[in-house]
């Protein structure tokens, strides 16, 4: 084989590997960004929401009947966390009883 013709073939091989590689890199990052679209777009996820009422568990607030635990979601946060009126802070979901 001549000299010329082994460097086309070594070209085209060098060139077809890297539209595999360039193919493999660009499909996965579509899959990724939709699978991140998805699980944001899904409001099933989401265990609180604004204007829904949530009750702080009795142990985070010990003589404090029911009414006085109970609080108004303002804003729900991207890590999960929420924003209540009448609380400073952000909470989690471990610090509230179980939604019936």
């Amino acid at each position: 084989m001549r000299k010329s013709t082994r460097r086309l073939l070594g070209g085209l091989a060098l060139a077809a590997g890297a539209f595999g590689a360039a193919g493999a890199y660009l499909t996965k990052k579509k899959n990724m960004s939709a699978k991140r679209q998805r699980a944001s777009s899904h409001p099933g996820n989401v265990w609180a929401r604004p204007s829904m009422t949530v009750t702080f568990r009795a142990e985070l607030m010990p003589g404090r009947e029911r009414d006085e635990r109970t609080f108004r979601v303002k804003a729900l946060l991207k890590n999960g966390r929420v924003l209540l009126d009448g609380v400073a802070g952000e909470h989690a979901e471990k610090e509230f009883e179980p939604i019936r």
